[in-house]
């Protein structure tokens, strides 16, 4: 059977969801397509290249449509957006994290930030260092809380992730900061 590179890309999300980054492997996933391991650098030349390419169709798979119209809820929406695109597969925050960290993929929500940002009036100065904070609390919240729910479900913590509500305080508290800087 001939693949595609989509197919290639579905089926190691199939595999990171199953079994975990760790188990992730181009041996593995070529054995899961039932091909050769050499047949896959026809799709991605190297491994990371197919993670960054998964962590772009998670983020692509979590997009839901535009409803904000004012800066600061564009930014709730596209922050939310992420982390729960993030939190639908197992190990999906690491996989996009790492691909974003490595300038690898990943790129479309910081993208957007900035735009939401600009839209919003703070000073140019500022838009990438709002955009970066804002990064990196979805990010380090989102890989707490997905770290803690995996732990949790194999029974080796009994701590409460912090859930959405902690997201989206932390979130506002981030917004109010960037608000007191909007000029005009």
């Amino acid at each position: 059977m001939r693949y595609h590179r989509s197919d290639v890309v579905n089926r190691a999300i199939a595999v990171l969801d199953e079994y975990g980054l760790e188990s992730l492997t181009m041996r593995r996933l070529a054995a899961e397509l039932g091909v050769q391991p050499s047949a896959l650098y026809h799709h991605v030349p190297n491994k990371q290249t197919l993670l960054a390419a998964v962590a772009d169709e998670i983020l692509a798979r979590g997009r839901r449509p535009r409803a904000a119209r004012e800066w600061d809820r564009r930014v709730v929406e596209v922050c939310g957006e992420l982390r729960d695109a993030m939190l639908t597969y197992r190990d999906g925050a690491e996989v996009v994290v790492t691909a974003h960290t490595f300038g690898l993929g990943a790129s479309e929500p910081a993208r957007r930030l900035r735009e939401a940002l600009r839209d919003g009036g703070l000073p140019e100065d500022l838009v990438g260092v709002g955009t970066r904070a804002l990064l990196h609390l979805v990010f380090g919240h989102t890989v707490e809380e997905q770290t803690a729910l995996q732990a949790a479900s194999a029974g080796a913590i009994d701590k409460e992730p912090g859930g959405p509500a902690d997201f989206e305080q932390g979130l506002e508290l981030v917004l109010d900061g960037l608000r007191s800087r909007v000029s005009g």
